[in-house]
């Protein structure tokens, strides 16, 4: 509590601090991104091609450029807009009463005072009205691979739970819909997984996405994939979802749920995370009922409005030698 409110209270702004932590940055880009096969093309490229506003589309940790060119005054400004109590929340979990949390808190945090905080920017996008492809080449992958992402309700909506089941039935594990349909049964694809965007599908404040990545065999292609997935979803809006199946992706979503909470640090820091984002911690204890409450109707509902093609974005990330053979062997317009 000390060093947290010591970090809010003030930093040392210093040259070769600045210069410092802007290394640190460009070398976990280098690590997580460019050094990478794929490089988080699954979870960076495809939110820079779904969404339309730069609030939403740029690259969050910044280009090199952007790094280098960030000025001691620019990380004061910052601290000082938004690194105040008053646009803060923390999160204690342990051995600690709530009498005894917040007396430490009031000790250590008590004395800093409030700032004032910039408007935040109006974010918000509709859901999108034509599909968007891309084609990359990859220097580091051995085996292409694909992303399919569709934008998903807003943070409240009722379609919420209805998609988080959804993403389940479709994409987590090895019972899931498009693993037994790609992997197991067709054969097309290696591996399968459904992602939210950069955090979960409870934890987002403005448009995310709902992905689908999967890495394909190299006598297939992205197209095959992507043909797959749609007959996948077409048969849940048809058919919906029977009882049995419907109930076991609902106790794996509420295992995974209860699995999370289950450590300290996990707990503090999704409580803080449901208040800063819902305005109240109490959600965790909703959402499980969220989850149950979900029906084959909902899910069907889910799959009918948001899994279509005007709505979705695709990257196909192709290992480099293997583009430039498919573009040698593509036939030639005359």
């Amino acid at each position: 509590l000390w060093l947290e409110a010591d970090r809010m209270r003030m930093l040392d702004f210093n040259p070769a601090t600045l210069k410092n932590q802007q290394d640190v940055v460009k070398e976990e880009i280098r690590v997580n991104v460019q050094n990478q096969p794929y490089g988080g093309f699954m979870w960076l490229d495809i939110g820079f091609q779904a969404f339309e506003k730069w609030e939403n589309n740029h690259d969050g940790y910044g280009s090199f450029d952007d790094l280098e060119a960030a000025t001691l005054d620019d990380v004061r400004a910052f601290h000082r807009d938004y690194y105040g109590p008053n646009n803060a929340v923390l999160g204690l979990a342990g051995d600690i009463s709530p009498e005894e949390g917040f007396a430490l808190a009031e000790k250590y945090f008590g004395g800093i005072p409030a700032r004032p905080v910039p408007p935040a920017p109006d974010f918000s996008e509709g859901l999108n009205t034509q599909e968007k492809r891309l084609v990359q080449a990859d220097k580091l992958a051995q085996v292409p691979a694909v992303a399919i992402a569709w934008k998903m309700p807003g943070r409240g909506s009722p379609d919420q739970p209805a998609m988080s089941v959804l993403g389940a039935l479709l994409a987590n594990g090895d019972a899931s819909r498009l693993y037994q349909g790609l992997v197991k049964g067709r054969e097309l694809a290696l591996t399968v997984d459904g992602l939210y965007g950069l955090t979960s599908e409870w934890e987002y404040n403005g448009p995310t996405l709902f992905t689908v990545f999967a890495l394909y065999k190299p006598d297939s292609d992205g197209h095959a994939i992507v043909r797959a997935v749609d007959e996948e979803i077409a048969r849940i809006v048809a058919e919906g979802v029977d009882d049995a199946t419907l109930a076991r992706t609902k106790t794996a979503l509420l295992a995974d749920w209860y699995n999370g909470m289950e450590p300290f640090i996990s707990r503090a820091d999704t409580l803080a995370k449901l208040q800063l984002l819902w305005g109240d911690a109490g959600v965790a204890n909703r959402i499980p009922g969220w989850i149950e409450a979900v029906t084959s109707e909902d899910v069907q509902r889910a799959a009918r409005t948001y899994l279509v093609a005007s709505n979705r974005t695709v990257i196909d990330r192709v290992p480099e030698a293997q583009l430039a053979a498919r573009r040698v062997d593509a036939p030639q317009a005359e």
